[in-house]
């Protein structure tokens, strides 16, 4: 992967991904009870230079940067709502044209957040984002109403034409996981999950669509082509996976908002991308944990000089502290939330109990990960509308023990705003984190 070394270098994405697209050259599957496709495989250590042509990909042997890559954007793509969603491959690199353009939406529980990237030269642009309240539905949100919210929110980054969106959808639509499983090819590998979900990832997941790639370990070197050799060799691997039903519906949407359908990817990936991009150096070199404090649940992810090494999701977020300020001050909820953004230093001491609870799971990742890797965790970066808040940073660096501050994941970004959002934008950051990770992999 070629590394942002600097804030003005230009970024390739050379990074594995988990996508489903729709590739003319892909095959039926040999073994029936799932209604999908399957690709053909393409030798593992090797990239297409080519894809979905019809023609069969010609191929390359990575380049020795790209092996060396320890991180892994996750993606669920959809590349176009005109065919049947077939599963596709993770690749060592990325040879199709460079996106000059790109939208991307983070559904998040209570709002939703969009920005728009252009490339400009060597360097990309913000050219502007949006911030609206998410629709408000019983169990699962209507394709209709789905459509019409991408509607209005792509319409308020002021440019009615069609464009390709990446979606990042939440913890509650998608799954994410790392394992170490026996060394085989992608296309074993993602046989068994379809029809052996629970030996794997100990639960029952029907009409789930699931991808994989694997991760080069340092230890183990670089997965042997075609089938394994290597007896009982393990290999870490990591999977997303969500409801083939979800995939459709979203890609409907897209396509009913006027929309061009490019990549859903799960969300609670986006940090640790744009964290890459917007603080190379401490990416690279140091042990570090983000946190993001979403409306229902939070996420710890620690890198590991760039690789992740543990993603947990916990059931804490910022609609607790909220409910838990009105419910203690007799208020209503939204005199609570004004009082928590507003005015934190009058009730710290209410926030300090109610945040106590997901500062001391945060702090038993940390421990675990410490106890396991022999490493101490430096810092702590935390993203999401919470982070906005001093106070809240300082109870949470008070229970886990380590330096804990917000990060500007659009500070690697030129700004190309409409004046009125230029001096927004400082105070909005820290909720684009997931949609800036996720519009990374459209370039």
């Amino acid at each position: 992967m070629a590394r942002n070394t600097g804030k003005n270098s230009s970024r390739e994405h050379f990074l594995p991904q988990i996508r489903f697209v729709s590739c003319p050259d892909a095959v039926p599957p040999t073994v029936g009870g799932v209604d999908a496709f399957e690709p053909k495989a393409f030798p593992l250590g090797k990239v297409p230079t080519e894809r979905c042509t019809g023609k069969g990909p010609r191929f390359q042997q990575p380049h020795k940067q790209q092996a060396a890559s320890v991180l892994r954007e996750t993606l669920l793509g959809t590349c176009s709502a005109e065919h049947r969603l077939v599963m596709g491959l993770p690749f060592l690199g990325r040879k199709t044209k460079r996106r000059a353009e790109i939208i991307a939406i983070d559904l998040g529980g209570r709002t939703t957040k969009a920005i728009q990237l252009q490339r400009r030269g060597e360097r990309f642009s913000l050219e502007n984002y949006a911030v609206m309240d998410a629709p408000i539905f019983e169990k699962t949100m209507p394709t209709e109403l789905l459509a019409e919210h991408l509607r209005v929110i792509t319409r308020a980054l002021g440019n009615g034409r069609a464009k390709p969106v990446t979606l990042a959808i939440g913890v509650s639509d998608c799954l994410f996981r790392q394992l170490e499983v026996p060394l085989m090819p992608l296309e074993d590998m993602r046989t068994m999950l379809k029809f052996n979900s629970k030996n794997y990832l100990q639960q029952d997941l029907p009409d789930h669509v699931f991808d994989c790639h694997f991760v080069l370990s340092k230890s183990i070197g670089k997965p042997s082509e075609g089938k394994a050799s290597a007896g009982q060799l393990k290999q870490k691997i990591m999977i997303g996976g969500a409801r083939k039903q979800t995939i459709d519906e979203l890609q409907v949407a897209i396509k009913a908002a006027g929309l061009i359908s490019d990549q859903v990817v799960p969300g609670v990936v986006g940090p640790a991308n744009a964290f890459e991009m917007a603080e190379p150096e401490i990416f690279t070199k140091e042990v570090v944990a983000l946190v993001d404090i979403g409306f229902k649940n939070s996420t710890i992810t620690i890198l590991d000089c760039g690789e992740i090494k543990l993603n947990r999701v916990v059931g804490i977020g910022g609609d607790r502290l909220t409910a838990g300020l009105a419910e203690t001050l007799n208020i209503t909820y939204v005199e609570a939330e004004n009082i928590k953004m507003g005015m934190p230093t009058e009730v710290q001491p209410n926030l300090e109990m109610l945040l106590n609870p997901l500062g001391r799971e945060l702090r038993a990742s940390i421990d675990f990960f410490e106890n396991q890797q022999d490493k101490t965790v430096t810092q702590v970066f935390v993203s999401g509308g919470s982070a906005r808040n001093d106070i809240i940073l300082q109870i949470l660096q008070a229970e886990l023990m380590a330096t804990c501050k917000g990060w500007n994941p659009t500070s690697f970004l030129q700004l190309a705003l409409p004046p009125e959002k230029m001096g927004e934008i400082e105070q909005v950051a820290p909720q684009l984190s997931v949609a800036v990770g996720a519009a990374a992999s459209g370039f």
